[in-house]
């Protein structure tokens, strides 16, 4: 683990494209595999959406830095009391929830967009349900992700986002299907 901690610390931001083009495009290919039960998409658009994946992680990983200081930001003018900053897991909350509830909304749209964009369609459906997937799903995972040492947490979104596209596309899935 060593060299992953090192390469996280020298490269921040080449790391966390590289995680979230990987872990990002293949969540994408799983999760439309077992939604439709064929190749989802061919080589061209693979590329393409690591490439989307690439750039959002640029936006995830300054998100990851700034939602730090914005939660600490809230402390000093005496918004939020100080143990915020001093307890790990009401700080890793603090961060998560003000993140996703701001910042979360501008990426779930973004993503679309690019989604639209690389797929060359116009697919605005189940908005709804990608918005709600802040609250349920993305608000705890990255409290969780914040409660790890910084040099883990792109890493673990990444992961988390991978694990997301499986869940929804189990969730999409018909009954006939399932069984």
């Amino acid at each position: 683990m060593n060299w992953y901690v090192g390469f996280v610390r020298d490269f921040p931001f080449v790391s966390a494209i590289i995680q979230f083009s990987i872990l990002g495009t293949l969540g994408d290919f799983v999760s439309a595999k077992i939604a439709r039960f064929k190749t989802p998409f061919p080589p061209r658009i693979a590329f393409m959406k690591a490439l989307e994946w690439a750039f959002l992680a640029i936006f995830i990983k300054i998100a990851f830095i700034g939602y730090q200081g914005f939660v600490s930001a809230l402390v000093i003018n005496g918004v939020l009391p100080s143990f915020f900053v001093e307890n790990l897991l009401l700080n890793a909350f603090a961060r998560s929830l003000s993140m996703n509830l701001q910042f979360g909304v501008f990426l779930v749209l973004f993503h679309r967009l690019l989604d639209n964009l690389v797929l060359q369609t116009v697919n605005w459906k189940n908005m709804d349900k990608a918005l709600i997937s802040l609250i349920w799903f993305w608000i705890p995972a990255h409290t969780l992700t914040f409660a790890l040492p910084k040099d883990f947490q792109i890493g673990l979104a990444a992961l988390w986002s991978f694990m997301l596209g499986l869940l929804l596309s189990l969730f999409s899935r018909s009954p006939q299907e399932v069984k």
